[in-house]
Parts: C-alpha cells; structure tokens; sequence
C-alpha cells in the first residue's frame, strides 16, 4: 500500500499525464458510426437492460462491431458518459488513471480537487483510487463509464484497481469494458451475483436480417440465399460483411463477386494480418499457418502438424483473445472460414512445399484417430493414396462407393487417383470404383491382382491384423459383386463362405459403423442365386437384409432386396404381394434416401410388369420409363433380364408381336444362363409367334425350355391347342395343377385355357366352371390381361348369369352389350358369315401357306383360293393377309 497522500491535490483541470506529454482529446471523443452504420436494436436493447447490474463486458474479435455498437448506444444517454480508448494502457497504471480521471472531466463529470492526481506513469496510490470510488459513491446520478480496448490493459495491476474502484463506488458507477479478451477481473464471482451483463462474440455476429439490411446501405440488394451463403462464409463478423459490401460496390456484377471473391485477395486479407496474424508471437504464427490445412483440429493434432507440444496453451489463449479460433467443444477448435482461407494462401506464399506435408502428417494423425472423411480429404490433398484407400478399406467402408450420401464424394476424391502405386488397397479402391461403372473386365483384372497380393499370406509379418482381416473382407465383398454381375452365383457363393470367416477376424466397431458392407455383400448373393434359380435360398438371404433394421446405411441393400423379393413374387405369379413390395421400395426411395442401384429401377419393372396383367398399358410404359430413369450402375443380369421380359410383354399387349420378339432376344451374357429368365423370354418369344399364327414354332420354342416352369407349361398348352391338339394341351395343364406354389397370374391363365380345352371337347360346364374359377381368382388380383388374350371365344360366356356377376365392376364396367373391359376397342362386326371353305383358306393361311400351297391341299385352283381370299377379307374388313389372320383369331374362327 502506498503512502496516503503522495497523489496530492492537482489543478482543476491538468493538461498532460504523469509523463509530462500532453492528453490526447481523440480518446476521449465517443466515436462517430459512419452513415453506413446499421443500429441493430437487440443489441441496443441488450445493453438498456444491463442497467442494474454494475459491469458490462462487450468482447469478441477485431472488427466484430463491438466499439460502434457501444458508441452508438451511449451517444444516446441523458446521463453522463465518460469514454476512454485505452491505448495508453501499456504505458504503466499512472498513465492510464490519470487518462481515466480526464476522460471523467471530458464527460463533465465533477471532481473535487482533492482526489488528487497521478504523478508518476508506473503507479497509482491507494488513497487517489480511495477518494476518487468515494466521490463517485456520492452520486445521485451514476456515471457511465465506457473503457475501449481494454484488452491492451494486460497489467493485472489496473485490472485489481479496476475493480476496486467499482466496487466502492457503488451505484454511483457503471463500468462497460469493450475488449477482444475477457478483461482480468473476477468475472466468475461478478457472474455468480448476477452483477454483469455480457455480450459475447456469437452475439455480435449479425443474423441473416441484419445482413441483408447492411447489404442494402450500401446499395446492395441480393436474395436470400446469395445474402445467407455470404453470412456462412463470414460467421456473420461485421468488418468481414462491410468490406465485402464496399468492393462489391466497385464491381460489375456484386451478387457474383460475393459469390466467388477471394478472401486472400481482398481487403479483409489485410485487416486480418495486421489485427490478427502479426500481433502474435512467432511460435502462435507458425501454428495458425500450418493449422490452417485443417476444418478442424484439436491440440494433438496441431501438435503433430508442429512438432511442438505447446498448442493446448496457445490454442486456449487464441480462442480468449477471441484471435478467430472458435471453440465447438471436447477439445476440439476451427479457424473462421476466412481466416482460414487468408492462412493458406499465406502458407502457400511462405512455405510452398509444406502444405502437403502438413496434409500428410494430419492423414496420418486422423487415421489414427478413426475420424475417415477427413483422414480421406487430406491424403488427397497430399497425393498419398496409399494412406486413403488403406484408410477407406481398412475402416469397412468401401460400400459406400456404392451407397449412401458420400458416393459422388468418394468418386471426386477418387477420380484423381493415378494408376500408381499399386497396394492390395488401390486396386481394391480402383477394382470398386470400374464395378460401380460396370466396367467388370477391368474390375475383375484389378480384383485378381488383389487378392493375390492377399493369399494367406503375400505381405509382411507387420500387417495390422485388424486392417488385413477388413481388407480381405472387402476383397470378399467385390468377389460377390463381381458374381453378381457375371452372374456366377458359384463364385458369389465362396465369396460368402470367405465373408462369414473373416467377420469374426474383423473388429466389432467396424462392423457397427459400416452395415452396409455386409448388407450388399448379401444383396448380391442373393441376387445371384436369384439369377441361378434358387428361389428359396434367394428368398431366404434378401429376407435377411431386409428385416436387418432402419440403418440409414443399409437403406439402399434393404431397397435393393425389396425389389427383387417382390420380382419372386411375380415370377411365382404373385402380383399383389409384388406389387406390395414394390410400392414399398419405391416409397423408401422417395422419403429421401440416396437412389438406389439397381433398387427402385427393379421395382418400377415389377410395378410395369403387374401394369400389364391388369391392362393399364400407358400405366405400364410409364413406369417402364421410370425404371430406365433411376436405373443406375451396377445393372446385373436379373434388372437386365426383367426389363426384356416386361417390355416384351407390354410389346405383346400392345400388338406389336415383332418388338416382342426382339425384346424377348435381347442376350445377356453370362457366366450361367438363368432358368426363370430363359423360361420367361421363351414364353413371350411363344406368345409371339402364336399371335403370328405359327403355333408349331411356339411348340417347338417352349419344347427346349425345362418342363417343370409353369409360365411355359401353359403357354405350351396354349401353343398345342392353337396347333388343334387339346389333348396335349390338357397333358401340359395337368403338369401345372399339383403345384401349390404357383400364384394366381398363372392360375388364371391356366384355367383360361383348360377352359378352352374343355370348350373344344364340347364340355359346356366344365368349359363355365373354369371361367368362373378364373374370375375369382384374377377378381382380388385385378387381372384383365389373361381375359384380354384369351380371345372372342370368352366375351359371349362373361355375359351369361352367372359368368356376368363375377366379371362386372372391374372386368365389365358397362352394361351388357358394352364393351367386354376398360379401355378395349369393340371388335368391328362381320358383314356376314364366313363359308365352310373360307374358314379353310384362313385356316391355312393362318399355317402361312402360299395361295399355290393352299390351291394344291384343298384340291382346287389358285384362282379359287383367291376368290375366297377376297370374299373372306370383305366379310372380315381387311385387307391384308396378317390382318386377316388375327382378325379371325380375335372372333374365335380359327
């Protein structure tokens, strides 16, 4: 404690401090906010209601508008207001009492002459601190005292008797400290009482509003997304947004400029260096240039990117001084977007080869660390790929070049990586990246090589165990993928036999993080045993995945395996259920999911395919579109196979037998052939010549395919009965009866043409009670189509009771008389009755005999042929031999 009274009394009002240097009038000035100053009221409000408490304490970074705000809202008191700009706060706690004394006097504030005055630059007595919170304690009115810059005040000294003066002079003082630094006082104990009012850094950032309001001062009017992108970029700090409004002034284009400006290259470069950067110590420079590389970093990290071991403390003290560190919690800090960008480009100037060592050194560190994305984005920016794919394998995660929400991440990230140097993790990373593009020939050349660098074992007795178990289950992974799509279910079947193995040599946490590796691993086995024809084993694994859980990491193999559940269910002749299944697959893809490959494109086939069973034709092409739309890689024999089926059925509807034909010959090339794939396109190949009148070419076609397929056992039956040989057709049908598992799409169409069978032998009630067996069948189906291709023979028995019952509402919508289904054309009506001798022209010509061949089997003429040939195309309304064909088809004379 200093002698009493050594700051004896001094002159009313003294013109220099204790140095003897004249007072400075601009500290004491308040500042004036320029005309494109923005008064933000919460804020202002902000700072009213701190009235009761005795400190307020406004702190945040350079340029954060701590100062005008401060200055706009005390030019608006009635009280007084002393202001001080503490720049002379280094030069000792006399200098600065005696400034504060004045600014006191500036502000008209009345102080007795015996308060005294500092006399010497390096210390303030007691007694002046003593007298002056007594004459201050005595105030009706308080005064308010604003304190700018205190952060230069770094002698805990001043910040001692700061705090003494405010308490003792009770309500006679308000105290309002503008800093970039928490000031030294105790602002825990001021907290704890509820005796000081703080606004912080987040605060003072301005909101998108107040943005777009400082845009439009300065004559800058832009959308809310360009004002919000600009508000990201800046964290909202206010000389960011300014400067970046006043170059925009100058430029052709503002709204493109703030889109694209280069922080390094503008005036914000500048003020940061010189407020930031340069008022650091050497060692705190280093640090923020080389942490600049990172989004985010911890002391660890900045360690290793150092070599220090000094950066908790600088970190911490970075992040007090406010010095654009900000802190997100456990340890963990981030650089202000465009401080960053200014360090980098200052990095790059400085240090030209170092960033992508530092880039190396955080892979490094991250991969340690477990933290993927970011250990991946900087071996990128080092080049170092064998770091990146060992860290993308090694971590489980190579399905997601596949799947979920960073597959075009991955494949940017990716792209740029050479054909050197070689690792079983690059050519995994490389076999991934040709197989999602279907590229399989190079995929698989990559694969091999892989794997042999893998064999039990090639490599050095220093492999992580963990890391080599997660790269041979991701070598197993591509093998059922590339099985998938050469459709070798045998290799899709080791590769899952190698996988169950290795699952138990992998760590838990990375099966946890990463489901979705084995999720597709069992997608495509699955699909190729679906491809094989092993249905129930097929049923059994996509089930699996299925009932697996909601993991928005496997949401793509549960689609997937949705889709070619509910194609079994329409192969078997389901179409509700596939139907069902399909709808759902196709919602999941729509709440926002990632598009599924080949998910939502199988499922939209499935979907077209039950279109045509109930005869919504546009409903069918439709959706086709649709499938070819979100179809997406890889696109295996199962999707390719589907899609030919459904086009050549939808071909067929429509008519067009020779596009039928060339879907149903649409190859795919595989390792094995599918038997439900060739059954199918066999069937519509059948389907096809039959509606060209060549039934023995049907027969022949369908006799080659197994005779266990029911679609081609009743389509064989359909082709015999055409050929005039019901008995064999009713062989064929009775083949397909004893087989429980068949659904109603081929019931009906087997009962359709037993009834045809039993209409030919003259049954009349059997030929009725198959029709109404059909009808109820094909009625909670909604299947049209079946009666559609039955033929002319069916529409009289529909209109008789009680046939008509079963059908009408959705199979006969109108009334008797109208048409026979919905969107069906009546048949044009026969002039008159076909002769005996016509029907037997037709009949064969239906066999496409010549006019010669048929003259020489009806022993006649070839000009008596033709007379009948024009009397039939008049009574049939045609004019051409095939349509004479199929017009005596579709009114059952042939």
């Amino acid at each position: 404690m200093a002698v009493p009274g050594e700051n004896g009394p001094a002159p009313s009002t003294p013109h220099a401090d204790p140095r003897g240097d004249p007072f400075l009038p601009i500290q004491f000035a308040i500042p004036t906010p320029p005309v494109t100053f923005l008064r933000r009221e919460r804020l202002v409000g902000h700072l009213d209601q701190a009235r009761p408490t005795p400190l307020t304490v406004v702190h945040g970074a350079a340029g954060a508008g701590k100062t005008l705000l401060v200055a706009d809202w005390a030019s608006a008191r009635d009280g007084p207001v002393a202001w001080l700009t503490a720049r002379v706060a280094d030069k000792g706690c006399g200098t600065f009492w005696a400034y504060l004394l004045q600014a006191l006097r500036h502000a008209s504030v009345p102080l007795a002459t015996g308060v005294g005055f500092p006399t010497e630059p390096g210390q303030v007595h007691d007694a002046l601190l003593i007298r002056l919170a007594a004459e201050l304690n005595a105030r009706n009115v308080p005064v308010i005292v604003v304190i700018d810059e205190f952060d230069r005040a770094a002698d805990s000294e001043i910040a001692d008797q700061l705090e003494f003066v405010l308490q003792q002079a009770g309500h006679g003082m308000r105290l309002v400290l503008v800093t970039r630094t928490e000031p030294l006082l105790p602002l825990h104990r001021y907290r704890a009482a509820g005796a000081v009012t703080e606004i912080r850094n987040a605060e003072l950032a301005f909101t998108l509003d107040e943005a777009a309001e400082l845009l439009a001062l300065h004559g800058l009017r832009l959308p809310a997304g360009d004002v919000g992108a600009l508000v990201e970029r800046t964290r909202g700090w206010a000389a960011g947004l300014r400067l970046c409004a006043l170059a925009a002034q100058a430029e052709p284009d503002p709204g493109a400029y703030l889109k694209e400006f280069e922080a390094d290259r503008t005036t914000i470069a500048d003020f940061l260096l010189a407020e930031v950067l340069k008022r650091q110590k050497p060692e705190t420079q280093d640090l923020l240039l080389r942490i600049s590389v990172l989004e985010r970093f911890c002391p660890d990290l900045a360690n290793a990117l150092t070599g220090r071991t000094d950066a908790e403390l600088i970190l911490g003290e970075l992040h007090r001084e406010n010095a654009f560190v900000e802190y997100f919690g456990h340890a963990w800090f981030r650089l202000h977007p465009l401080f960053g960008e200014i360090l980098r480009a200052h990095l790059r100037v400085r240090c030209p080869r170092l960033e992508a060592e530092l880039h190396r050194r955080a892979a490094h560190w991250l991969r340690r660390s477990g933290s993927l994305g970011e250990t991946l984005g900087h071996a990128a920016a080092a080049g170092d790929w064998e770091t990146a794919a060992g860290a993308l394998v090694g971590d489980l995660a190579i399905g997601e070049i596949f799947t979920g929400l960073r597959v075009d991440d991955l494949s940017g990230l990716f792209s740029s990586m050479g054909s050197e140097p070689t690792s079983p993790a690059t050519d995994l990373v490389r076999a991934a990246r040709e197989l999602s593009r279907c590229d399989v020939e190079h995929g698989l050349c990559r694969l091999r090589r892989a794997a042999q660098a893998l064999a039990p074992r090639n490599g050095s007795a220093d492999d992580d165990p963990a890391d080599l178990a997660a790269t041979r289950l991701s070598c197993a992974f591509l093998e059922a993928l590339a099985a998938r799509l050469t459709g070798a279910p045998g290799r899709a079947e080791l590769a899952a036999q190698a996988a169950e193995k290795l699952r138990h040599e992998v760590p838990g946490r990375l099966l946890e993080a990463h489901p979705e590796l084995i999720a597709l691993l069992l997608t495509h086995v699955g699909s190729a045993r679906l491809w094989a024809g092993r249905i129930r084993d097929a049923r059994a694994v996509l089930t699996t995945v299925v009932d697996s859980g909601g993991a928005e990491a496997t949401a793509q193999a549960r689609q997937e395996c949705l889709g070619h559940l509910a194609l079994i269910d329409y192969l078997k002749g389901w179409p509700d259920r596939a139907e069902r299944k399909a709808l759902a697959t196709v919602t999941t893809a729509d709440r926002g999911s990632p598009p599924p490959a080949p998910g939502p494109a199988l499922a939209s086939l499935v979907l077209a395919a039950v279109a045509v069973d109930r005869d919504e034709l546009d409903r069918a092409e439709s959706l086709l579109e649709s499938a070819a739309d979100a179809r997406s890689l890889p696109l295996d024999p199962v999707v390719r196979a589907g899609e030919s089926i459904v086009t050549g059925r939808l071909c067929l509807a429509r008519g067009d037998t020779q596009a039928a034909l060339e879907a149903a010959d649409r190859a795919v090339v595989t390792d094995m052939a599918s038997p439900w794939a060739e059954a199918h396109t066999a069937s519509v190949a059948a389907a096809a010549h039959l509606a060209e009148g060549r039934p023995e070419m049907a027969v022949k076609l369908l006799a080659e395919e197994p005779d266990d397929e029911p679609v081609c056992l009743v389509e064989a039956a359909r082709a015999e009965l055409a050929a005039g040989r019901p008995g064999a057709a009713a062989e064929l049908l009775d083949r397909v009866r004893p087989q429980g598992h068949v659904g109603p799409a081929i019931v009906v169409r087997a009962a359709l043409v037993a009834a045809q069978v039993a209409g030919a032998g003259g049954d009349v009630a059997a030929q009725r009670r198959l029709v109404a067996q059909a009808l109820r069948e094909a009625r909670r189906e909604r299947l049209r189509r079946p009666f559609v291709d039955a033929g002319p023979w069916l529409r009289p028995l529909l209109r008789t009771v009680p046939l008509r019952g079963l059908a009408e509402g959705w199979l006969l919508p109108g009334p008797p008389g109208g048409p026979a289904w919905a969107g069906e054309r009546a048949p044009l009506p026969v002039v008159e009755e076909l002769s005996g001798r016509e029907r037997d022209v037709l009949r064969r010509l239906a066999q496409m005999m010549s006019t010669q061949e048929i003259a020489a089997d009806l022993y006649v003429s070839v000009n008596t042929v033709k007379t009948h040939l024009k009397s039939a195309y008049r009574k049939l309304a045609v004019n051409r031999r095939h349509d004479a064909v199929r017009r005596a088809r579709e009114l059952g004379l042939l």
